[in-house]
């Protein structure tokens, strides 16, 4: 069998998600790879056969987006010649991981696909959202990557086709300890204003990652480090806590090693707004923004608020199984078609 794996490179989970993925798709056939994007301080370790600069997020230093950063990597003639130009026909699967790219030429090819990730489980009106939904958000969650089919993945299976999230082996296999530190991944700060917010806390001690840091470095109560998977895996297993946006792999992360989570999602990342309802819904503590309140917030954090685990040991199996039912399924289908 061959197959497309179409994966997001705005931030680091889709490329994180696709790592620990990609030796299990092999068992199935040979992979092609499309990266589209280019915001994530993560390398893909392996070959890729397809490479755009997408459409990609990016973010301000004070918890938003940059919009008009967003806007200068708009080109639709470039775009609409990948769309042209990308063979997804050649393929007896297409998997999207929430590129537009691939969505697009399947749809302009009438190639099936399946939408697999985080995203997809937002097609289930039973996966959690802000009290007050965001009509432009819903629209581009349910149309930016549109497929024939969508596998799913959450904090919790919400709905039959939604499985739980995709954990680093590595994760997966540690022991976790409390060091007596706190790690910080904000992607939205940048290096300056994450030193002003933590340094105030001199009691504490945090691993602060950063995308501006070249090299580790200690600054008084703060080590700041550059966003690698290595150290930052490292660091989440041994922490007390953490402290993050309103992503998705990192929460799930922290969730399976049981560590305690404050969230605050990006302003605007209407995404981000929903994981944070489904994180608030399990009892975790989100926060609008960080402000005058967040010492308040952070002391009652640290000595009040419960941890949470999760076993998410299972999410690779159960999910690449459904996922290839419902390619098989295809399959005869068309084979019918012919006859």
């Amino acid at each position: 069998m061959n197959i497309l794996y179409a994966i997001q490179a705005t931030g680091n989970g889709h490329i994180s998600r696709a790592m620990e993925l990609l030796p299990h798709l092999e068992e199935y056939g040979n992979i092609d790879i499309f990266l589209s994007g280019g915001n994530s301080h993560l390398a893909l370790d392996a070959p890729i056969k397809y490479r755009s600069k997408g459409l990609s997020l990016y973010y301000n230093c004070n918890g938003g987006l940059d919009y008009w950063q967003i806007a200068k990597g708009i080109h639709p003639l470039r775009l609409r010649q990948e769309i042209r130009d990308l063979p997804v026909e050649k393929y007896d699967l297409v998997l999207n991981d929430f590129d537009y790219i691939t969505s697009a030429a399947c749809a302009r090819k009438k190639v099936p696909s399946i939408n697999f990730g985080h995203q997809a489980s937002f097609y289930s009106s039973h996966t959690p959202r802000p009290s007050i939904k965001n009509s432009t958000g819903e629209w581009i969650l349910k149309n930016y990557a549109k497929a024939t089919h969508y596998v799913g993945l959450h904090f919790k299976s919400y709905d039959h086709f939604i499985f739980t999230p995709v954990v680093k082996q590595q994760i997966l296999e540690a022991n976790p300890t409390d060091k007596g530190y706190i790690t910080v991944y904000l992607p939205s700060y940048c290096e300056p204003q994450l030193v002003e917010i933590f340094s105030a806390f001199g009691d504490l001690q945090f691993d602060v990652f950063c995308g501006q840091v070249m090299q580790p470095r200690q600054e008084g109560n703060l080590r700041l480090l550059p966003v690698n998977k290595q150290a930052f895996n490292e660091s989440l297993i041994h922490c007390s806590g953490i402290i993050t946006g309103g992503g998705f792999e990192t929460p799930a992360e922290a969730l399976h090693l049981g560590k305690k989570i404050m969230s605050i999602p990006i302003r605007s990342q209407y995404e981000q707004q929903c994981n944070a309802a489904a994180l608030q819904e399990m009892g975790i503590r989100v926060l609008k923004s960080i402000d005058h309140t967040f010492s308040d917030h952070l002391e009652d954090w640290i000595n009040n608020d419960e941890r949470i685990k999760m076993d998410y040991s299972k999410s690779i199996p159960e999910s690449l199984e459904y996922l290839f039912s419902l390619n098989v399924e295809k399959r005869e289908n068309e084979l019918l078609e012919v006859a």
